[in-house]
Order: structure tokens, then C-alpha cells, then sequence
């Protein structure tokens, strides 16, 4: 990439701390981010068994407010954010009229008529775009970009609780899972979320731009008795597969619908109409061709993402694979044909030209004792 290429991209707060850190650096969905600092399999064994700390304020957020705030987010939304008391969270989907993905995202609800939607860097214009024309229509609601308002840090792993809980005086252990709360963390003003994308116990920290650098490095100074480290995209991406937590844009896209991603769970088929409910029905009732599911490799071979997959007779195509740095074994997700999905099923992929022996196994390949 020439530095005309680089100087385009987007930078967050922190990405003078990174270069300073020696982060290795990559272009991500139009920014400029930190891959790894010390090394994807020491980042990812850290968070797994001390913290680690990710920057991760390239991620967009949407703003909407107004007296008809949830009839906006339940039309373009696919679960049911009529369920969330304000403080609380849900994981949930941005859906065409075909029932495939514009995007997932997490909502939170700020207060009685004012909501905040979480979406992936590479999304921000396109999914707020998209809910800004699906809305016209629906009455009292604005619906504001505010990325630029916000940085976020993550902090995840086992001593992620002991490393905030030194900087703020709200009691985490009170925040359930997928809640949230506001306060202070270290003097800036912040959004607690004991949320994550890891698969381990930890919080998400919405603060101020202007806060993010001092907030980063009093955190990796509070952290440093508990082992904790920066980590970066490199080391993000084997986590949540280890923990098989989709990818946006490679596990399940505008060609997959929620059921095929095996996400039939963020659907709220009892609310009023939302974009895509009736295509998800449909297909709900007439059964899926193919279906989002966890393998492992049983032969040498690491299956990588867009190699094909042939099982019962079918095809079918790799898109997350990696040799887990915890588990130590080959791993991934694929879409195989319905027929092959069952776990236990064996089949093969297609790695450089040789058909290696894979098997279909739960799709959670790691779980966090506890959880």
C-alpha cells in the first residue's frame, strides 16, 4: 500500500499509541489498525487467561430517539427490542426484505425513547443509510450517525472485572450480561457494557474521543499486576472463532439469511412486522437447503476461509478457519448442505488441492468454565 493509500484511512484516537506500541498495522474496513503487538498467539492466550485490552472504536454507533424510537428499531430490527428494560442490550440483525444480512449489531437501550445501535466499521454509512430510508415512514424518530462521538475500549478476560473495578466506583459484579450502566472509569464519563466478542467475562467502554488515550494507557497501567496486554485484530479474530461467534461480511452476509447463519434465535417471530419476517417464515416453514455449522479438521490441514466443502453428495464452503492457539487444533465454520449438519457428520474440504477429512462438531468450540 502506498502512503497516499495510507494517509486515506481512518485513524482512531489511539493510533499513535499503537505505532508507539509497535503494533503491526493493516487497513481494516477503511482504517488503520493495530493486527498484533507481541504476537496473535500470546494476545489471544492473555485474554483467555489473564486480559487483554482491544481498541475497537473503529465500530460505528446509531443513535435513535424520539416517542416512535422502538417502532423504528423494531421495523429494521429483527428481535424484539420491546423486551429491553433501559440499561439492557440485545444482539440482534439488520435484515433485507429477503431475510439476509444488511449487518448485526447490538442494541442498547439508552432510555425509555432513545436507543443506540452498534454496527461494524465496514457497515457505518451502509446500515445507517438503510435504517434512515426504512424509517421514514414510522413517525417521531431521529435517527443520527454518532461514531464520531464515541471511542470504544474493550477489556476481556478472567481479571477483566478486578482490572476496572479499580478505576470506577459502580459495582460491576451488579451488571448482568448484556446490561450496562453509567459512571466513570478513571475520571471519563463512559457506557459500562459487560459485553464482549471473545467468548470471556468483560466490559465494553464507551467514552469520549478526547478520553481515549489517557483511559488506554491508565488501564494497561492498572492491568500490568494482572497480566493484562494489548491486543489486536489478529488475536480478536481467533477468539471469537474459538468461542464461534460470527464474523459480519465473511460468515454471513446479503447472499445468507439468518436462519441459514444458525441464528434462528435473534428472531422475534411473535413481535409485529419487521424487514425480512416474512421470507424467515417462509423459509422457517419449508425447511432450509443449507445450513452455518462448527468442524473440525481430522487430518494435518488448517481450512481457510472461501475453500469449498463437499458433503452427502453436495457442496458447500468454508468461511472462518483456524489452528486455535488454546485448543490447538484445526477449526472453523462452513455452509454445508442440511443433510450434513447434524453433528457428528463427516466430511471433507478441499485444502490446497488435497480433500482432507473434516467433522461436523458444536459450533461453540471453546466455553469459559462458569458460563
Amino acid at each position: 500500500m502506498n502512503q497516499s493509500s495510507i494517509e486515506q484511512l481512518k485513524k482512531t484516537p489511539l493510533n499513535a499509541r499503537h505505532r508507539a506500541l509497535g503494533a503491526r498495522m493493516v487497513p481494516f474496513a477503511g482504517w488503520d489498525m493495530p493486527v498484533e503487538y507481541s504476537g496473535i498467539v500470546n494476545e489471544h492466550l492473555a485474554v483467555r487467561t489473564k486480559a487483554g485490552l482491544f481498541d475497537v472504536s473503529h465500530m460505528g454507533q446509531i443513535e435513535l430517539a424520539g416517542k416512535d424510537a422502538l417502532a423504528a428499531v423494531q421495523k429494521v430490527s429483527t428481535r424484539d427490542a420491546a423486551k429491553l428494560s433501559v440499561g439492557q442490550a440485545q444482539y440482534s440483525a439488520l435484515t433485507t426484505s429477503e431475510g439476509t444480512f444488511i449487518d448485526d449489531l447490538v442494541v442498547y437501550r439508552l432510555a425509555a425513547e432513545h436507543y443506540l445501535l452498534v454496527v461494524n466499521a465496514g457497515n457505518i454509512e451502509k446500515a445507517y443509510r438503510w435504517i434512515v430510508d426504512h424509517t421514514r415512514d414510522v413517525g417521531d424518530v431521529a435517527v443520527v450517525n454518532s461514531s464520531s462521538r464515541y471511542a470504544l475500549l474493550a477489556v476481556q478476560g478472567p481479571a477483566a472485572l478486578e482490572i476496572v473495578q479499580q478505576l470506577t466506583t459502580i459495582e460491576l459484579s451488579s451488571i448482568k450480561y448484556y446490561w450496562f450502566a453509567h459512571g466513570e472509569v478513571a475520571g471519563v464519563r463512559s457506557i459500562i457494557s459487560r459485553t464482549g466478542y471473545t467468548g470471556e467475562d468483560g466490559f465494553e467502554l464507551y467514552i469520549p474521543p478526547a478520553s481515549a488515550e489517557r483511559l488506554w494507557n491508565t488501564i494497561l497501567e492498572t492491568g500490568a499486576a494482572a497480566g493484562i496486554a494489548p491486543v489486536g485484530l489478529g488475536a480478536r479474530d481467533t477468539l471469537r472463532l474459538e468461542a464461534g461467534i460470527h464474523l459480519s461480511g465473511q460468515d454471513m452476509d446479503e447472499t445468507t439469511t439468518v436462519l441459514e447463519a444458525d441464528l434462528g434465535w435473534i428472531v422475534g417471530w411473535k413481535k409485529d412486522d419487521f424487514i425480512g419476517k416474512a421470507t424467515l417464515e417462509r423459509q422457517k416453514a419449508g425447511g432450509l437447503e443449507r445450513k452455518l455449522v462448527g468442524f473440525e479438521v481430522t487430518a494435518p490441514g488448517i481450512a481457510r476461509h472461501g475453500y469449498k466443502a463437499y458433503a452427502g453428495g453436495g457442496e458447500g464452503a468454508v468461511t472462518s478457519g483456524t489452528q486455535t492457539p488454546l485448543l490447538k487444533k484445526a477449526v472453523g465454520l462452513a455452509y454445508l448442505p442440511i443433510g450434513a449438519t447434524v453433528i457428528g457428520t463427516e466430511f471433507e474440504i478441499d485444502i490446497r488441492g488435497r480433500r482432507t477429512p473434516a467433522r461436523v462438531i458444536s459450533r461453540q468450540f471453546y466455553k469459559r468454565s462458569g458460563s
